[in-house]
């Protein structure tokens, strides 16, 4: 998967929800954590949407146990050829968690799937410095390095933007956002400073994260910006 520009992904734990985000997304985030016999739905999808698939661990906001089986799942969800990316924790890659994930990476790899290592901060946004570092560690584990912080004050966002700035200025591909209210206008302005992924629910009802917006008014505001650039 091509993640040279922007590319807005929605986001479901239901698989057959990817027709009605077809007219606004560019991809489909499969939440396997959130689905039930999500390998199943995975062989049987034949939808158009290309996938990106996530089973997110518990201690990074997730419904995914900290397993063996749950990386197994990753691992075998790479081998469809529908499925074009995988999301991967940061802290499942250096030790963090109780098992290592870098069997799913070199899966990924060996099939050229794109690899998204990702870093959750949910209580608060760290100063520009913290984030340049897990932006940094994650993209020397993955082609494209993601941080979701917890803005507490929409002036969080500023440290935020300045780090992805800085980032992409250095020719890392890099995806940011911050979660909440107070953060919810980074979704709309990240990809002015670089932001390579947006996450938006298909039905705001099944928001996977607080603060997000809807994915009709995200692709919106987001075309809207890039428009006067």
């Amino acid at each position: 998967m091509d993640f040279d520009s922007f590319v807005l992904s929605a986001a479901t734990g239901d698989i057959y929800d990817e027709p009605a985000a077809r007219a606004h997304a560019d991809v489909l985030e499969y939440r396997m954590d959130l689905a039930t016999d999500p390998i199943d739905r995975l062989a049987e999808y034949d939808g158009e949407l290309p996938l990106l698939v996530t089973n997110r661990v518990e201690w990074e906001g997730g419904d995914a146990p900290d397993t063996e089986a749950r990386l197994d799942a990753l691992e075998t969800a790479t081998e469809l050829d529908a499925v074009e990316a995988v999301d991967v924790e940061l802290g499942a890659l250096v030790g963090e968690g109780k098992y290592n994930a870098d069997r799913v990476v070199e899966a990924a790899r060996g099939r050229d799937t794109t690899v998204i290592v990702s870093a959750h901060d949910f209580e608060r946004t760290p100063d520009r410095e913290k984030i340049e570092e897990w932006l940094t560690r994650a993209c020397k584990h993955g082609d494209v390095g993601k941080v979701a912080t917890t803005a507490n004050e929409p002036a969080d966002v500023l440290a935020l933007l300045s780090a992805t700035e800085a980032k992409t200025s250095r020719g890392h591909a890099v995806a940011t956002m911050a979660m909440g209210e107070a953060g919810r206008h980074s979704r709309a302005v990240a990809p002015l400073y670089g932001s390579k992924i947006g996450y938006a629910p298909v039905r705001p009802e099944n928001a996977t994260a607080p603060g997000q917006y809807d994915l009709e008014t995200l692709r919106e505001l987001i075309d809207q910006l890039k428009s006067r650039e």
